[in-house]
């Protein structure tokens, strides 16, 4: 399951649909608009993607994923269009019998989704906006 929604994303429905009954850890990470960056107030965060790429390159990401770590089961998905303080950009659930397994592939799918998928965000701050590239894999930007 990988997708792009210009709706709140329903982490319910991405962590069901990573359970199964040999999953001892699921994981879900929920990357959300936080009200600040470099001392400004951001009042929203707006994302503009290539989408039949972007989901493309979401899905070459769980690949990679089910291929360095054979047991995990993940599921994607990011919002596109205006996503206000306090919700989630991107969600990403992961199971697998161990949380060794989870943690990691969690970990990984984040970067490599920042790294790879053309997902494009602009912040919009109090005072003006910018946009921003995804720096974050690199620790240039921010956390």
């Amino acid at each position: 399951m990988y997708f792009l929604t210009k709706e709140a994303i329903e982490t319910d429905v991405l962590r069901a649909a990573v359970l199964r009954p040999e999953a001892g850890a699921v994981l879900v990470f929920e990357g959300t608009t936080r009200n600040h960056h470099d001392g400004r107030s951001v009042l929203r965060l707006e994302y503009e993607a290539y989408a039949g790429m972007a989901e493309m390159e979401m899905e070459k990401v769980g690949r990679q994923v089910a291929d360095q770590w054979p047991e995990v089961r993940i599921a994607i998905a990011h919002r596109i269009g205006v996503v206000p303080v306090g919700e989630a950009s991107v969600v990403i659930a992961t199971s697998a019998p161990h949380r060794d397994a989870v943690y990691a592939a969690n970990r990984f799918a984040i970067d490599a989704l920042k790294e790879m998928v053309p997902i494009w965000k602009k912040e919009v701050y109090a005072d003006g906006s910018v946009w921003k590239a995804n720096t974050e894999v690199n620790g240039d930007g921010p956390a």
